[in-house]
């Protein structure tokens, strides 16, 4: 068998065997196959495509490159949840804690921010003394014990899909939804978890900027996981503004645990409910999706959400003072406001500006290696439908090193944009595909 051949195969449209993946996958984690031959083989997927059993073997070739979580020493369906990405995203925060509150474990692992996306991992270590890496025998007992842990992802779970992610953001490949959805379910699959419920973004903030490229790639995960026996569900909901009201890790973290207590804003609990639903479904532990809504609202009022936060924080070293007295969190030293330039009704927000402005100010990374100030961030006091008068405050910039400020401000203003009517109302909820 040749690379050679194989990319050949693929250029002229031609289906892959399960063994010719094999062969791929095991010669390029291995270093037997150059990268040059591996981009040409990308290209020829981005303009091809790959049918679904092709993605279902990529997605496995790159499950079985490395190493797998079991967690089949954990009692009960293990669920785990995954957004593709967003501006203001902390529903994990939320959902892990809520959801294990209810009964079903949730063993999660979890990545760092990276453009103008936010990292899990990177929030909670704004909680002083968080530790997200943990050992695999730490990971499952915190489960066994608690029902519930969220950690770093190691280097061993799915080696083939960070060489060949490495090597699609270098060759313009890396918006091929096969590809994608791949990528994604090889690191579900090999995090153990028995059942997946998966956030798919669509909007200005969002991977995915149109509904047919975000149902296609949801109805791919999804089809991906019932080929390799994982319960998987997916839901398609809008980001074409930030989710809640913060962006930047202590500040999101602040605004989830407002959340949790009962008090976040209306967009973000009503997300987190219909995510838990799901995550409860899956897990079997109630049939009907009105009475799992339920019993997670019941579970946010009377605190026991909050206390199996507080729980995880303290097993993973945090200091669980901070969640009582929120201004103990990481804070910025300077705050200062975005007024807005005209009157009139907010009929857009272009999220990936928002999330960009927050990069700018110190909350992102432009690279891996960059520096995340935890303290740093937006708190945007206008939404969509707002009525707001010319030199009203639209947002806070969170800021400490002021070196970017004109460019992190006027990127701000600029992502609002507004007109004389009231917009029509875009549904959070746009989708479900089961």
């Amino acid at each position: 068998m040749r690379m050679y051949d194989l990319i050949v195969k693929k250029r002229s449209g031609y289906e892959l065997t399960h063994e010719e993946i094999n062969y791929l996958i095991h010669g390029y984690t291995n270093d037997n196959i150059p990268d040059y031959q591996v981009a040409a083989f990308l290209m020829a997927v981005f303009f091809h495509g790959l049918t679904p059993r092709e993605t279902s073997d990529l997605t496995m070739a790159m499950v079985n490159s490395g190493d797998m979580v079991d967690l089949s020493s954990i009692a009960g369906i293990k669920v785990d949840k995954h957004s593709t990405g967003g501006v203001g995203d902390k529903t994990t925060l939320i959902l892990a804690p809520l959801v294990a509150a209810a009964g079903v474990p949730v063993a999660k692992m979890s990545g760092r921010g990276l453009g103008h996306t936010g990292g899990t991992i990177d929030k909670l270590e704004s909680i002083p003394g968080f530790k997200a890496s943990v050992s695999t025998n730490k990971f499952l007992k915190q489960v066994k014990d608690i029902k519930v842990a969220v950690a770093a992802q190691t280097g061993h779970l799915a080696p083939a899909d960070k060489k060949l992610y490495a090597l699609r953001d270098v060759t313009a490949t890396v918006d091929s939804i096969p590809l994608i959805a791949s990528s994604v379910m090889s690191k579900k699959i090999a995090s153990g978890a028995d059942a997946i419920v998966l956030d798919v973004k669509v909007g200005s903030g969002a991977f995915m900027r149109t509904l047919a490229d975000a149902r296609a790639l949801a109805r791919s995960m999804v089809e991906i996981g019932r080929a390799v026996g994982r319960k998987t569900t997916a839901v398609i909901t809008n980001m074409d503004q930030p989710l809640g009201n913060t962006v930047g890790n202590a500040l999101e973290v602040r605004e989830a645990i407002k959340t949790l207590n009962g008090k976040g804003p209306q967009d973000l609990h009503y997300l987190c409910l219909e995510l838990g639903s799901r995550m409860l479904l899956a897990g079997g532990v109630i049939t009907s999706s009105d009475d799992a809504s339920g019993l997670l609202q019941n579970l946010l009022t009377s605190g026991k959400a909050m206390e199996k936060f507080t729980e995880m924080v303290r097993f993973q070293g945090g200091d669980i003072t901070v969640l009582s007295n929120l201004n103990n969190l990481p804070r910025a030293n300077n705050f200062y406001p975005v007024k807005s330039p005209e009157s009139g009704y907010i009929s857009a927000i272009d999220a990936e500006s928002v999330g960009r402005s927050a990069m700018l100010l110190g909350a992102g990374r432009h690279a891996k290696e960059d520096f995340i100030d935890p303290a740093v961030g937006i708190v945007l006091e206008k939404k969509l439908g707002d009525n707001v008068h010319k030199g009203e405050t639209l947002a806070h910039l969170h800021v400490n090193d002021t070196k970017m400020l004109p460019e992190a401000e006027k990127l701000l203003t600029m992502s609002y944009k507004f007109s004389a009517q009231s917009p029509e109302k875009i549904p959070l909820i746009i989708e479900y595909i089961d």
